[in-house]
């Protein structure tokens, strides 16, 4: 046994042709694995999904049928035939195949393949397909170790990933692959693997008579959230945990399909992208006064596993942010909101979070404090640090007061209205104009009162 195949222990799988000892255990292996691996598609035609990418005149389509492959990133949810689509490229092509787990190897298996594939090059004239799945888990210098590789063509470096590329695979390999983006399949089209499961004899369950009864289609198609990987896993625990009926037949229920598939999570990572989309839409929603839209991405960040804590310190911020002091008591919500979930904790925390969610989307919104500042930091980064008027100073010392410290400052509490005519900005300042409430909520009362205050000073 060379040494390359020794690997494969560890995640490497390697297409060289086998004696008739490995054929009957590769037969004996793919009868064994699960459904939804041998459900795989072995040709574009049965390729499920991704139209935007596989139909005539397409991109990958155009590629794959020229066979000129370059080094290729597949990007998008679990399920979507990454790994299928890498298969049916080397398949198509007549390429040396090796599936390569990032999870299981390193540097060194990484040698070991660039052997191989430079033995296939050499003696058998043919390419070598390397599939690397779950690209982003290797860390800069394992996947820099590619790029000379992938550069001299001694392999085609296709990578599989749930993560955005752009964050999770370094900019010199990405700039040396194309990016291809796949869909969540849709529900018709998940539809369609699961029956195609059912009618295939030789890979699915066409040999059983199972009969799957249309909810239980239906649903399994719906909540398996276009992960064909978890409708096939479902439908096969499903259908095994069944025992005959006297007719010989598998019935299929919904009850049978729920059981089979528990409670799957949501897709969610709290350290990748979704992590950001999702604040990112809760904000926005929040911003955009749609508190339905606030409670939905509320509830998919929760359900997901993201710290509540993290969530209730953005609404603290967006309360100030946003709104500000359109509604001044926005603050004291979220404040209060965050204090209630750290003394109350999950599974009932949810509930403050989601009235003050409700109550931030619904409140009036001014950002005039958070651009106000903005406008004030942008005049101390061009003016520099100007001199405090002396009538501002406190004179704490005797020096101080007699340099001038103090002199000719006018308490406002001792004049009619708790207010005076005076000018508290530096003189190169004077009359600019940094908070600019715009009306809306309290702000229009803060509003009239500025311009009362603004006129009696001119």
């Amino acid at each position: 046994m060379s040494k390359f195949n020794k690997i494969g222990t560890d995640g490497v799988r390697q297409g060289d042709s086998l004696d008739i000892f490995d054929q009957g255990s590769a037969q004996l292996q793919e009868k064994n694995a699960p459904l939804a691996d041998r459900m795989r598609p072995r040709s574009l035609d049965q390729f499920e999904g991704q139209k935007h990418l596989l139909d005539k005149g397409r991109a990958l389509r155009a590629i794959i049928e020229s066979k000129n492959i370059p080094s290729l990133i597949f990007w998008g949810p679990p399920g979507t035939g990454k790994t299928s689509l890498a298969q049916i490229i080397a398949s198509s092509t007549e390429s040396h195949f090796i599936s390569f787990s990032a999870v299981l190897s390193g540097v060194k298996e990484i040698r070991e393949v660039i052997r191989t594939a430079r033995d296939q090059l050499s003696y058998h004239r043919r390419r070598t397909i390397l599939f690397v799945d779950e690209i982003h888990r290797f860390n800069k210098a394992q996947q820099d170790s590619f790029l000379p590789h992938v550069e001299k063509g001694t392999i085609i470096l296709i990578g599989a990933t749930t993560e955005n590329p752009s964050f999770e695979v370094t900019s010199p390999l990405l700039s040396r692959c194309q990016v291809f983006v796949l869909k969540m399949l849709a529900e018709d089209e998940m539809r369609e693997i699961i029956l195609r499961a059912l009618k295939d004899s030789e890979r699915g369950f066409g040999s059983l008579k199972v009969v799957l009864e249309e909810d239980a289609l239906s649903f399994l198609a719906r909540f398996s959230f276009g992960d064909a990987r978890a409708a096939l896993n479902a439908l096969e625990t499903a259908v095994l945990s069944l025992s005959m009926e006297k007719d010989g037949a598998r019935k299929v229920t919904i009850e049978s399909v729920k059981e089979a598939m528990q409670k799957r999570s949501i897709l969610y990572d709290k350290s990748g992208e979704e992590h950001y989309n999702l604040i990112s839409a809760f904000i926005k929603s929040m911003r955009g006064s749609d508190p339905d839209a606030a409670l939905y991405y509320l509830a998919r960040m929760i359900d997901g596993g993201e710290d509540p804590l993290f969530i209730a310190r953005r609404m603290v911020i967006f309360a100030s942010e946003d709104i500000g002091n359109a509604d001044p008591q926005a603050l004291s919500v979220a404040v209060s909101a965050m204090q209630a979930f750290d003394f109350v904790g999950m599974p009932e925390g949810w509930i403050p979070l989601a009235q003050a969610a409700t109550y931030l989307a619904s409140a009036s919104k001014s950002n005039a404090s958070y651009q106000g500042y903005l406008s004030a930091k942008e005049d101390v980064e061009k003016k520099g640090p100007l001199p405090v008027p002396f009538h501002l100073r406190n004179p704490v010392t005797p020096l101080m007061k007699k340099e001038g410290y103090g002199q000719g400052y006018q308490y406002p509490h001792s004049f009619p209205g708790h207010h005076v005519k005076e000018d508290y900005l530096p003189d190169k300042l004077k009359g600019s104009r940094y908070y600019k409430p715009d009306g809306e909520g309290y702000e229009k009362k803060i509003l009239e009162y500025l311009n009362m205050l603004r006129k009696e000073k001119r």
